[in-house]
């Protein structure tokens, strides 16, 4: 690429690249709206094993996260993203096992966990390997964009692929999803195989741990936002259910367009007035818009407060990514991306078997209370990082 090149240039090559992560999100979206109602009302388990059906697949891309960030930082992020692409794939033939064995809710139900547990290794795979590849393709001095587009992919996936799923069930059956996330992955692998790969940065690659360490007050910030996310795409069915209301799969779809609409329109403030201001304003427009999910009356208010919910959430990972990424070496990008992104691995794998024992303990309702009270959270802990690094220097390789 030239060394200036347009702007447009550089957002078509970035777009080019995340439509893997697309391609991989499409694949998780899936399944989002239909397997709890699945496991819950098909298998005849109770809400807090419908969640943790959707929270393994958080906790499997938690746990691969090392390996994968060794993966993209020594051996380049096309393989990462071709080896994910590989895992999708895999994933789709334990769905198809789990539709054709519904009758024996036991190895029905272990299917479906073997193939989230797949699915989660890939995703950590494919979500960071498209972030390397695309910031490798483009430069560092493009770190905001290529995450902010990423979200955009897996976001905008999730939009799409939930109301998929749910029509593919309707008009098709449960085996449908499996056929679709085998034919997905399949596209995927054709598209990536011939594709240009990014160069390997050289330098010392820095222990997993010690980046972890580093980026610690941002992941976490990330993670407390993140439940908000989490408690809205695995129990909105349910809590949609729980009131008689129907649409369900719409405030998904509402959540994504909103997130996408956000980040397209104010992507470029990480930039002019830095990651954390970014993430205080976004994690206050998170809260309330939770709160309004908690109280909401109606079908059309519950709409209004996921779609509020999406915006706010729109710019938190990019917004926090950039300053943590800008902690370490550009040689050990990888790693800081794994690193960071495993907070909110962790923050979606809890969400689901907590929110569901609240949900049982005291309503569906409930549960958007319980996230709103931890992206208030977020809130202040982000407003807290701000204050104290103001005058903090970067890293002199850092990624921006």
């Amino acid at each position: 690429m030239p060394t200036n090149p347009r702007p447009l240039a550089v957002t078509l090559q970035v777009v080019s690249i995340v439509l893997f992560t697309f391609i991989g999100y499409l694949n998780i979206g899936i399944p989002l709206a239909v397997l709890p109602g699945f496991v819950h009302n098909g298998l005849g388990f109770n809400a807090v094993i419908a969640g943790l059906v959707i929270s393994v697949q958080y906790l499997a891309t938690l746990l691969s996260r090392p390996h994968s960030s060794r993966i993209i930082d020594n051996h380049g992020s096309k393989k990462a993203v071709i080896y994910g692409l590989f895992g999708c794939g895999l994933s789709g033939v334990f769905m198809l096992i789990a539709a054709f064995t519904h009758n024996l809710p036991m190895v029905s139900l272990v299917s479906l966990f073997i193939g989230r547990l797949v699915l989660g290794s890939a995703e950590s795979l494919v979500g960071s390997g498209s972030i390397g590849w695309g910031i490798g393709r483009v430069g560092s001095q493009h770190t905001a964009k290529v995450i902010s587009w990423n979200g955009i992919a897996s976001y905008g996936a999730l939009a799409i692929g939930a109301p998929a799923g749910v029509l593919l069930v309707q008009h098709l059956g449960l085996w449908a999803m499996g056929v679709s996330i085998l034919l997905l992955a399949a596209l995927g692998l054709a598209l990536a195989w011939n594709k240009t790969p990014a160069p390997v940065v050289a330098g010392e690659r820095m222990p997993f741990m010690h980046v972890l360490g580093k980026v610690l007050p941002h992941g976490t910030g990330l993670a407390l936002g993140g439940i908000g996310f989490g408690t809205i795409a695995t129990f909105i069915t349910l809590y949609y259910a729980s009131h008689n209301w129907g649409n369900a799969a719409l405030s998904l779809s509402l959540f994504g367009a909103s997130f996408i609409g956000a980040r397209l329109i104010f992507g470029n403030l990480i930039n002019r007035i830095g990651g954390f201001r970014v993430a205080i304003g976004c994690m206050t427009v998170e809260s309330l818009g939770l709160l309004l999910l908690w109280l909401a009356p109606s079908a059309e208010l519950a709409l209004a407060g996921a779609a509020l919910s999406g915006f706010g959430f729109s710019l938190v990972f990019p917004a926090l990514g950039v300053e943590a990424v800008n902690l370490v070496p550009a040689s050990s990008r990888g790693a800081a991306v794994g690193a960071y992104s495993l907070f909110v691995d962790l923050s979606l794998g809890i969400t689901g078997p907590l929110a569901g024992a609240i949900a049982a303990g005291f309503g569906f309702s409930s549960i958007f209370l319980f996230a709103a009270i931890a992206s208030f959270l977020g809130l202040s802990l982000s407003l807290y990082l701000y204050r104290q690094t103001l005058n903090q220097p970067r890293h002199p390789d850092a990624a921006l």
